[in-house]
Formats: C-alpha cells, structure tokens, sequence
C-alpha cells in the first residue's frame, strides 16, 4: 500500500505533463479526467490506509518511477505529433497494467485477511485503471495510431523525394562533365577538318546523357 501509494502520488502531476504535451485533443481530454481519478485514488487508499488503523505513508516505488522517466524521454525524443501521442499512450497503458496488477493484488489480499471494506476500495480502482486503459486503446486505434502511420510515410516519402533529387542533380552534373570533356578533346586533339561535325557529336553526347537522366526520374517513380 505504501508503494502504490507513493505511484498515485506521483502519477498525478506525471499526467499533467502528458496532458500538456499530447496533440490529440481528445487524448489531452482522457489524460486529464484520469488526472482528476487519480487525485481521488489518492484519497480512497488514504482511507484503506485508516481503515486498517494505520497512517497513510508513501514508500518510494521503484517501478513507478522508471515508467513515467521512459515516459519522459518520449516527450523529449518525439516532436508534437500523432507520433508523440501515440509513445505517450504506450506509457500511459504500461502504468496502467502496472497498477491493474498492483490493486488486483491487494484486494485479493484484503478479502484473504477478511478485510472486506478496504477489498471494495482496491476493487474500486482497479476498474477505473481498467476502463482508462480501454479508452486509451480505443484512442490509439481509432485516432492517434493511424495519424502516427500518415506522419510516418510523409517523412519516408520526403526523404526519398529528397534522395532523388540529389541522386539526378549528381547525374545531371556528371553528364555536363562528359559533354564538355568530348567537345574539348575533339576541338583541342587532331581536327577531322570538320568543326561541324565536332560539334553535332557533341550535342548528340548531351542529348543521350539528357535522355538518361528522363529514364532516372521515371523509374524513381516521383
């Protein structure tokens, strides 16, 4: 009880930064009335804590903290998007299982010792984590999931417009090269005796190199 008591203590200002940080309107919504649950969990294993006749003390939990300093990194990884909502629901569920798992325990330990009132308490609590975690992956499959994917395959199909147009500037460059090469070394090298024929071969080289530059960009498809 202790521990758990400690997680909702800390849990309650960790959901205001995830509130704060979440793009979704709706998911800024859920964050926040969990907030608002949890605050009052707090209250609740307050009072299993006097009906058991003892003072209410938080031990640091261990678990509870390394969830929400992962869930921190993400909100310094990703930047505002459907792609940071869904890595803060990732977080979001895993403490939520966390505390499924902890209230389930105790309650089953409080019908054990005949502890019925404090038992209804935990179960209490254990359905209100329940029921946030369904609406959390309600929300992740139905908004922010399919968002994040959109985010995802403009970013790949930007860096590949982006490697494209490097990859045929590269290719338009070399072209140039080749042309000016062939001209030069007709013009400065032993003279046919026909200047215009020098040059046709010339332009015929820069046409071709043009040509393949056309093929470049339709097979990349762009």
């Amino acid at each position: 009880m202790k521990d758990i008591y400690y997680a909702e203590k800390k849990l309650t200002k960790a959901l205001g930064k995830m509130a704060k940080n979440a793009t979704s309107p709706k998911l800024k919504e859920a964050f926040m009335v969990h907030q608002s649950q949890t605050e009052d969990q707090v209250a609740q294993v307050e009072k299993a804590f006097s009906l058991l006749g003892f003072p209410a003390k938080a031990k640091k939990c261990a678990a509870m903290d390394g969830l929400l300093e992962e869930a921190d990194e993400h909100i310094s990884e990703y930047s505002k998007g459907a792609g940071l909502d869904a890595a803060l629901i990732v977080g979001a569920q895993k403490v939520e299982h966390y505390e499924i798992a902890a209230y389930g325990s105790m309650r089953s330990f409080a019908r054990t010792l005949g502890y019925e009132d404090v038992a209804k308490i935990f179960d209490q609590i254990r359905e209100q984590e329940s029921d946030t975690d369904v609406l959390l992956t309600d929300l992740a499959e139905s908004v922010i999931n399919p968002k994040a994917e959109a985010e995802m395959e403009d970013v790949e199909e930007s860096a590949k417009s982006g490697s494209s147009r490097s990859k045929r500037g590269g290719e338009d460059s070399e072209a140039g090269e080749d042309s000016s090469s062939s001209y030069s070394g007709r013009g400065g090298g032993k003279s046919s005796g026909n200047g215009d024929d020098d040059i046709a071969v010339s332009s015929l080289t820069d046409g071709n190199d043009r040509e393949g530059d056309s093929e470049t960009g339709e097979a990349m498809g762009y």
